[in-house]
């Protein structure tokens, strides 16, 4: 119990905040930042994935943290991820928006320190 208790309390100590525009016309670049506490990018990669209404959550990209990028290639030509370590936050940005990316954008960090960010849609749920 007190190992359950403090992993439970590690855990609420890590928080991550997405922010941007509610709403983007198609044509237009989406932005949306990440504000991340309780831990450093330089220890964990972070992703993005989106979920279309009645649809499976899907990966976006994400960032190691090492700094390297993984991008969906299905929007690779449209998509970029960056970060900024001394704010604590990751950017998205996806240019020429259409019905297609319409979806709720949620970013997560790996659960697994040093990790890269290749594509876990294998392991993403149906």
């Amino acid at each position: 119990n007190a190992v359950l208790s403090i992993i439970l309390w590690v855990l609420s100590q890590v928080q991550l905040q997405e922010s941007g525009p509610s709403l983007v016309k198609p044509s237009q670049t989406l932005s949306l930042t990440c504000t991340v506490s309780g831990f450093s990018l330089t220890s964990y990669a972070v992703g993005w994935v989106r979920q279309a209404p009645g649809k499976a959550l899907e990966w976006v990209g994400g960032i190691s943290s090492g700094g390297s990028t993984g991008y969906n290639p299905a929007l690779k030509s449209r998509l970029s991820i960056t970060r900024d370590t001394s704010k604590s936050q990751v950017s998205l940005s996806l240019s020429s928006v259409t019905t297609e990316d319409m979806a709720l954008y949620y970013c997560a960090r790996d659960t697994v320190r040093g990790s890269q960010c290749g594509n876990p849609d294998k392991n993403l749920p149906t």
